[in-house]
């Protein structure tokens, strides 16, 4: 049984450093758009990997300095979205050509060397190497337990810029050995999941019951939004180079909000005693909810921000398929239109009541459940986690074992 696990390490990395490993960013993103724009060009969209690779190789090498693993990890990157994209149109979902922007670069052990006190990494200009900067205390954080484990084995990595810093999502795996089929069941069902559900008026609603409101996010994008067009009805340079500064401060602004955010987020997981967080899916979240492109890039930048924190703490983030998370009752599983009416959430058949984000984050951490599911196995309980007790994965309340032994029935109710 395989256990995989991600470390994210932060680097040291110079001035002259930081300019190649960006211009290898760059060039990476480059290499995997063209590859995407290839894949586009015919009739059909081509998603096999070894076509594109026939197709594309020699010109991505010969218009870029990057090494030849770089090359196919971008062909790699460019062929498993392309594939995303065909899947959805079967499925009959909107999807258009992909695009990557997002500052990131794949490595492999061709391309990265992991010593014990820093990194080498290749660039489109020879190696680079990156002291790591770790945490003063040495026990009892990822970076013990699975990167400098003797038991765990790096398997690659990738490279993200964001905020200014310059981090290593360490890939580390082992192979674990259960003593009876019931171990192995349970390594896969024996985890307790906060479910997230991400809107507009609530930027994010937790199982648990915790709300974090979106008012604070929409009063300064309309804010800002009213600066931008201050500025622009002047027309002069001046006004231009002030509408990018106010962009500058709107995004520094919600980059603050979003990491507060994150960190509680995380820390209720682990005050909860979660090994998963589980969002929906955020591919089509812009139609779903009504969203504008401001609150889907905080919903993108959000989970990014949850998944490299959570991964500090072994905590896994996974995303799940939202299809009528915010029609389905949580309690009777009955799936009707008209159960919700804004933020009211009250089920037509079993009369259920209650917010509706915080019925869909509970709905949310059920669906991955019911996905990682393999049977009815013994064990410690699986569960979605509430503000008092769990879900199991067929949505019967468990309350908490020191409360169990009252025979009350604990009554549920969001922390707004």
């Amino acid at each position: 049984m395989e256990k995989r696990r991600t470390v994210p390490v932060k680097l040291d990395v110079d001035s002259d450093d930081a300019a190649l490993l960006g211009d290898t960013v760059d060039e990476f993103l480059w290499a995997a758009n063209y590859v995407t724009r290839h894949a586009f060009e015919g009739e059909y969209v081509t998603t096999s990997k070894t076509t594109l690779h026939d197709d594309t190789y020699e010109d991505v090498r010969d218009g870029t300095a990057l090494h030849s693993n770089h090359v196919q990890a971008a062909r790699n990157k460019a062929a498993d979205a392309c594939k995303s994209v065909v899947k959805k149109w079967k499925q009959g979902k909107k999807a258009s050509m992909p695009h990557f922007t997002s500052p990131h670069l794949v490595y492999d052990h061709r391309t990265a060397t992991f010593h014990d006190e820093y990194v080498s990494l290749a660039t489109v200009d020879g190696r680079i190497e990156a002291d790591y900067v770790l945490p003063d205390e040495k026990r009892d954080t990822p970076h013990a337990d699975y990167f400098f484990s003797d038991e765990y084995e790096t398997t690659g990595a990738e490279l993200h810029y964001s905020n200014g810093n310059w981090m290593l999502h360490i890939h580390c795996k082992t192979d674990v050995e259960p003593d009876t089929p019931e171990q192995e069941q349970d390594a896969t069902e024996n985890s307790t999941v906060l479910g997230v559900d991400l809107g507009v008026n609530n930027l994010a609603v937790a199982s648990t019951g915790t709300f974090w409101t979106g008012d604070e996010f929409d009063h300064w994008r309309r804010e800002y939004e009213k600066r931008r067009r201050d500025l622009q009805e002047h027309g002069t340079r001046w006004a231009h180079e002030n509408v990018q500064a106010v962009g500058r401060k709107e995004e520094g602004r919600f980059k603050i909000t979003l990491h507060r955010i994150s960190n509680e987020l995380v820390a209720e997981a682990r005050e909860n005693g979660c090994s998963v967080i589980a969002f929906e899916d955020l591919t089509d979240i812009r139609e779903r909810t009504g969203a504008s492109w401001g609150h889907k890039w905080a919903f993108n930048r959000l989970y990014e921000y949850v998944e490299y924190k959570a991964a500090e703490y072994g905590i896994d983030v996974e995303q799940v398929d939202p299809e009528n998370t915010s029609r389905r009752c949580s309690e009777c599983g009955f799936t009707h239109p008209d159960n919700r009416e804004s933020e009211s959430f009250e089920c037509l058949k079993c009369g259920y009541e209650n917010h509706a984000d915080y019925n869909a984050a509970k709905n949310i951490g059920l669906r991955y459940l019911r996905r990682n599911q393999t049977g009815s196995g013994g064990g410690a309980p699986v569960g979605v986690r509430l503000n008092s007790g769990t879900l199991n994965a067929n949505g019967e309340f468990e309350p908490p074992a020191e409360e169990s032994a009252r025979a009350g029935v604990h009554a549920e109710s969001p922390r707004l």
